[in-house]
């Protein structure tokens, strides 16, 4: 079976942008040839809170589900952007709490698998 380019974020937290301390909730994975676009996240309001106290844990799993709902078929304000400017919107750079790292790619066969090797290997401790 042939392999696909694949471009994939870690999507993480910063939960006082001032200090830069930062932790990994989710991978968001775009292949174009596959027409594949998924985001997998998963907060640990443990870690959120040893790095700030008064983090709002269920406004960061709102924030969260934005990527999973901008994924879907259902994709909310992102309908009708087709699949790889929904990537390019989700990885563009912003100054806020939740927010994706660099854009880095790969070859795969199996879109979904990578992603949830990825997720285990950047997010999952």
């Amino acid at each position: 079976m042939s392999k696909d380019v694949y471009e994939y974020a870690v999507i993480r937290v910063v939960p006082r942008i001032e200090r830069g301390e930062q932790i990994n909730v989710g991978v968001l994975l775009y292949c174009q040839p596959r027409d594949y676009l998924c985001a997998r996240v998963e907060l640990d309001a443990v870690r959120l809170r040893a790095l700030d106290p008064d983090a709002d844990a269920e406004g960061v799993r709102r924030a969260l589900g934005a990527y999973e709902l901008a994924c879907g078929e259902e994709a909310g304000p992102l309908a009708g952007e087709s699949l790889g400017g929904r990537f390019r919107w989700l990885t563009a750079p912003r100054s806020t709490i939740v927010q994706t790292g660099p854009v880095h790619a790969g070859l795969t066969t199996d879109p979904g698998t990578e992603l949830t090797r990825l997720f285990d290997v950047l997010v999952r401790l």
